[in-house]
């Protein structure tokens, strides 16, 4: 009689594998992703570096404009407050402001999002193709969501903060979900103050705080 309750067994080398080929994804932004992948892991198997951009490299964009925390500010405010917004309407406010399609591609690539795009998930994976460290994503992702403008430090919900923290950590790879845990833990007792909201020098000032 067929044995049709199988396990089915995970290489264990796997989730680590696909951990840094996102986070490789990720930093280089690449045109073609298919095609970039088909050369990172044929790589991979001749045992050579695998091909990533630093992120201080500068992007060839033609006549498109450089992404910046700005632009992603003016984005994040033709959303309106929106939790999900569809791919052609995020498609289209990206095209009015001349930014590079294969950027939005690879964001919404390494995503995985279909047509209902969840607008916090993309919005930190679009300021990581900024931040050289988790920290500095985060900084630019305050400032992006910040409603004070000129009247004070950025600063964000902690609630809102946990949630791209923990989002960005788990596309990175290399962070633990216990250290996230922690350092989520120790911020919401020992910094957050009673009007619930955290500010960029309470996580990039404070010795106390290693969020890599």
């Amino acid at each position: 009689m067929p044995q049709t309750d199988k396990q089915i067994c995970i290489p264990p080398e796997l989730p680590d594998l696909l951990k840094q080929f996102t986070k490789a994804a990720i930093r280089t932004q690449p045109q073609d992703l298919i095609q970039w992948a088909a050369d990172y892991f044929e790589a991979m198997s001749r045992g050579d570096i695998p091909p990533m951009r630093d992120r201080s490299d500068p992007v060839a964009s033609c006549n498109f404009a450089e992404l910046t925390p700005e632009l992603l500010k003016i984005l994040h405010s033709r959303v309106a407050g929106r939790l999900i917004i569809h791919v052609n309407e995020l498609a289209q406010m990206w095209k009015v402001l001349s930014l590079p399609p294969e950027l939005l591609n690879s964001v919404i690539n390494v995503g995985r999002f279909t047509e209902e795009i969840e607008w916090l998930k993309f919005l930190a994976l679009a300021c990581s193709s900024l931040g050289v460290t988790i920290s500095k994503t985060l900084k630019i992702a305050c400032e992006v969501l910040s409603s004070d403008h000129d009247s004070g430090p950025a600063r964000i919900p902690f609630s809102t903060f946990q949630f791209l923290y923990t989002y960005i950590a788990e596309v990175d790879g290399e962070i633990s979900a216990s250290h996230v845990s922690r350092m989520l833990a120790y911020m919401e007792q020992e910094v957050i103050g009673p009007d619930g909201l955290i500010k960029v020098d309470d996580f990039t000032q404070n010795p106390r705080i290693r969020l890599e």
